[in-house]
Order: C-alpha cells, then sequence, then structure tokens
C-alpha cells in the first residue's frame, strides 16, 4: 500500500526481503517497457526512477502519458511499483514558476507509489523523491525524508531521479552531472540505498559505474542504451547482492562489500 506523506501512518516491521528490479530513463521505448511488463512477476517491487516520457519522440506529450499509464497499470497487475519523476516528465508549470510532473499522480489511482509517497514492504521503506527544479521543490522533498525520517524501518530506499553529485553514478565521461544537494541529505540520515537515473552514460564510461557507496549508503544508476532490453539493475536483500545487466556485460557486487576498487569486474 502506497501512504501518502500527509497520513502520517505508521508501519509494522518484519524481517521480511525485498527483490527489487531497477530500469530508469525509459523515454518512451515501447519495447523496453515491453521487457519490463514481461519480467515483472519475479519481483517484489519494480522501480522506474524517471523519465518516462520522450520529449523528442514523434507521439506528443499528453499521448505518451496515456500509453505510459497503461503500461504502469499493466506492471501493477504483476507486482509493486515505484516510479519517480525526471526532468523529462515535468511539463507543466506550477504555482512557484517551478516544473512539475504533475501528470504522474494519476499513477497512485492506479495503487501505485509515486512522487511523494512512502511505500513499505515488509520492513523496507520507500521514500519516492519528486524531482524538484527550485527552491519549493526542494522543501518539498526536504519535508518528505524529515517524514520519513520519523518512521519505523529495517531498512531505507530512496528513489530519486537525478543521482548524487562527486560519485561514479554521475559521472558523464568528462565530469559529474548529478545532484549536490541530494550528497548533503544522504549525509544527514544515512540511507541504507538510493535508486536513480538521469545520468544515461555513467555505468558505460571509465571511472564511472552502475553502482558506488557514499559512507554506508549503497547508490545505484542503470543507466541507458538503446536496446530492446534496457539495463537494469537486480537488488536482493536476502542475498545481500546486486547485479547489472546490460549490452556490455554484467557485474555484480556483495552488499556487504567495502567497493575498494574503482568499479567491479566484468563476469
Amino acid at each position: 500500500m502506497a501512504i501518502p506523506i500527509d497520513m502520517g501512518a505508521e508501519i509494522g516491521l518484519s524481517s521480511g526481503n525485498v527483490r527489487i528490479l531497477l530500469v530508469s530513463d525509459l523515454h518512451y521505448s515501447l519495447k523496453q517497457l515491453d521487457w519490463v511488463q514481461s519480467v515483472a512477476s519475479s519481483f517484489d517491487v519494480v522501480v522506474v526512477a524517471g523519465d518516462h516520457l520522450d520529449i523528442a519522440a514523434v507521439a506528443d506529450g499528453d499521448a505518451q502519458i496515456v500509453v505510459i499509464l497503461k503500461y504502469m497499470q499493466r506492471l501493477r497487475s504483476k507486482t509493486r511499483v515505484v516510479v519517480s519523476s525526471g526532468n523529462h516528465d515535468a511539463t507543466r508549470v506550477d504555482e512557484s514558476g517551478e516544473k512539475v510532473a504533475r501528470w504522474l499522480q494519476r499513477a497512485r489511482a492506479l495503487d501505485i507509489s509515486t512522487d511523494g509517497d512512502l511505500l513499505e514492504i515488509d520492513g523496507t521503506l520507500f521514500t519516492v523523491c519528486p524531482y524538484w527544479d527550485g527552491p519549493a521543490g526542494r522543501a518539498r522533498v526536504e519535508d518528505l525524508l524529515a517524514r520519513a525520517a520519523s518512521l519505523p524501518r529495517r531498512r531505507w530506499i530512496w528513489v530519486a531521479h537525478v543521482p548524487p553529485d562527486g560519485t561514479r553514478v554521475s559521472w558523464i565521461g568528462r565530469r559529474h552531472y548529478g545532484d549536490p544537494v541530494l550528497v548533503e541529505w544522504i549525509a544527514e540520515y544515512q540511507p541504507d540505498i538510493v535508486l536513480s537515473g538521469h545520468v544515461h552514460q555513467s555505468p558505460f564510461r571509465k571511472d564511472g559505474s552502475w553502482v558506488d557507496k557514499l559512507g554506508n549508503t549503497w547508490l545505484f544508476n542503470a543507466g541507458r542504451e538503446m536496446a530492446p532490453v534496457p539495463p537494469h539493475v537486480i537488488i536482493d536483500t536476502e542475498a545481500q547482492t546486486a547485479e547489472w545487466s546490460s549490452g556490455a556485460g554484467q557485474q555484480h557486487v556483495g552488499l556487504e562489500e567495502s567497493l575498494a576498487q574503482p568499479r567491479p569486474e566484468l563476469g
């Protein structure tokens, strides 16, 4: 069940584990959405970390939204679904003059967890951070994190489209392209895992990666490829493993590792 932040609901704890599929930046790729739908039932939760729309597509934005919401509904028939907004999804301007993905709130009526929601699965708390475009949006995310921090949990996972700046998951090959404020929030709250997207290149560039750590917080960004199967990360909290698959091959880490090496070896 998705728990909107203004409900103030408490969550129960259990010793359960979750198997998570992370994808992002699908940008209205119907073949990739078909693949996600085909494998969704193998996971406890599917996370799509923003940029659902493609501003360069032939189909206009409103038509894309209709199709994307239908795909989300189909995914929800197979498993729990968490979707955050990205910069490409911010199609409107709010009363503060900041870009927002207001259309994505319609996913909540489909029993999908989206921007501003908290989802608890067997003691794992997912916090879905909206893409923010200015001080008003940033304040909403700050309030969301503060509210979530007060809830009991065994494990805390954030979904935020833009990865933390200065990390291997924000590296585009010549500079970082992440969110410096997210770095501050991670230092303050120390979540267990942050799931992001936005930076398509990081897993495919020297000195970049699909995985990194800030302190004890694991960071993941699957990246983007134009292929029928999108790059994706599978996280298994029971096995304490994470595996990345893409056209470049597969990589894996144990979630008890220190990540002493610049990036995991292929294999």
